[in-house]
């Protein structure tokens, strides 16, 4: 969907446009986000969270959300000095923001692989009384054992059992938020599954929204099931108009035989932005960006991630590797895995011999994460379209800047979604759920 060219809780009536979610994600790692420019914030100076967040709560987004790094990461047996070297604990950051914002949701990606129910269930608690029903929890899963080398149990989990353990997890998560009925009065917690043993009561009364709003990030069969199950938003990477189409159908098709209905599920896929006065202004400055993001060292990691080996004396100016890969697990650690190393080389040479591209022009080329292109005028008009068309209910906007990055967006385009009727001018209810038009979860009447 690149750009060339220039409530309450029920959501908005279906005869006028679509309402647009918004969320913000703080920009950090990986190659998105360009350490340079004027103001270039830290990623651990709470300032920088601060600016970002009441700058999307001044665009009345629907939520702020943060990402989860459980170990630095490493390549070639080496921490990656690519990366950026410092990732604070989410909920301790949503919880100080919790006191300088007022209505935007606080979004913590926690994994269910290494915490426990009880645990994550009360801190997730306490955020959501703190900041008055504002607390989003996004769930993911680990089993990776070079990621639970940091923890007790050492990482032991087969990929299979991700997804029944996560499932387990929220389930005990939301028994333990249910304790408390409508009577006030704490009753017992008594579970007994396959991952997880719990028995006794909940120390905090129901929430202000019920259960925090639980995020999903998936594509595969087991993704798309687990969220339409249990999700009330999913975190995708479609950012074309087919796929955001295709993905978008087949979420919201599952979820009747979990008997519930399209609007108790939001998809909002992770979408960039560069925006210029004119579309070719918006086009050098999208190209330049991009070209910050894939430095000649980060063309080469990319080059070594699919092709499993040491190309250190290769020329990121020059020729692909005419070889096949050799796949290495232990290259690169930490990192989410090439799905078939031999298909992306194959479809990087092709791409590199039709246009005569250089491995660093090549890895642009070929993961650039830039969206929307344009124009204010023509990004917030294709945003709408792409809305309308049912390719996604939002986005969650991830800035190439730290942490100043979103201020364009709030300042150029916002005011023209507001103009269009599908973004609030102002915030209609106090909750996350609220925001996102979801129904509070039903509260049990009384003692079990």
């Amino acid at each position: 969907m690149t750009t060339t060219t220039a409530p309450s809780r029920t959501p908005s009536a279906p005869t006028g446009p679509r309402r647009m979610h918004l969320a913000a994600h703080f920009p950090g790692v990986n190659n998105t986000t360009v350490w340079t420019g004027d103001p270039v914030g830290s990623q651990i100076d709470f300032a920088s969270f601060e600016h970002l967040a009441r700058t999307a709560e001044r665009g009345r987004f629907d939520f702020f959300f943060l990402a989860e790094g459980l170990r630095l990461r490493e390549h070639k047996g080496r921490i990656h000095d690519l990366d950026v070297m410092g990732r604070p604990e989410a909920i301790t950051v949503l919880s100080a923001l919790a006191a300088v914002t007022d209505r935007l949701g606080l979004a913590a990606t926690v994994s269910a692989t290494f915490n426990e129910p009880y645990e994550l269930a009360r801190r997730l608690s306490t955020l959501d009384h703190l900041s008055g029903g504002r607390a989003a929890w996004n769930v993911v899963t680990t089993s990776d054992a070079f990621t639970g080398e940091n923890f007790r149990r050492g990482g032991f989990l087969d990929r299979a059992d991700r997804y029944v353990r996560a499932a387990e997890f929220v389930a005990t998560a939301r028994a333990l938020w249910d304790s408390w009925p409508a009577d006030g009065t704490a009753r017992p917690v008594a579970h007994q599954g396959p991952h997880f043993t719990v028995r006794g009561e909940f120390t905090l009364p129901r929430s202000p929204q019920g259960h925090p709003v639980i995020i999903q990030a998936g594509d595969s069969a087991e993704g798309r099931d687990f969220a339409a199950a249990t999700a009330d938003v999913i975190f995708t990477r479609h950012s074309t108009l087919a796929a955001g189409q295709e993905f978008y159908a087949d979420v919201k098709g599952r979820l009747p035989a979990h008997g519930r209905d399209a609007d108790s599920l939001k998809i909002m896929p992770g979408v960039t932005f560069v925006l210029g006065d004119t579309a070719a202004d918006a086009q050098e400055r999208a190209a330049t960006i991009r070209r910050e993001q894939v430095s000649p060292q980060n063309a080469l990691v990319a080059l070594e991630q699919v092709w499993g080996v040491d190309l250190s004396a290769y020329d990121p100016d020059g020729p692909l590797p005419d070889f096949d890969p050799v796949p290495d697990p232990e290259l690169a650690q930490g990192r989410v895995r090439i799905g078939d190393p031999k298909a992306v080389a194959d479809r990087w040479r092709a791409l590199s011999e039709a246009k005569g591209l250089s491995i660093r022009e090549t890895v642009i080329e070929t993961t650039g994460r830039q969206s929307f292109v344009g124009t204010p005028a023509a990004v917030a008009e294709e945003m709408t379209a792409f809305v309308a068309a049912r390719a996604a209910d939002g986005f969650i906007l991830v800035p190439h800047l730290t942490p100043g990055g979103l201020d364009d967006f709030v300042d150029r385009v916002v005011p023209l979604l507001q103009e269009r009727g599908v973004l609030r001018t102002e915030y209609e209810g106090v909750t996350l759920r609220s925001h996102l038009g979801l129904p509070e979860p039903a509260r049990p009447a009384g003692k079990g």
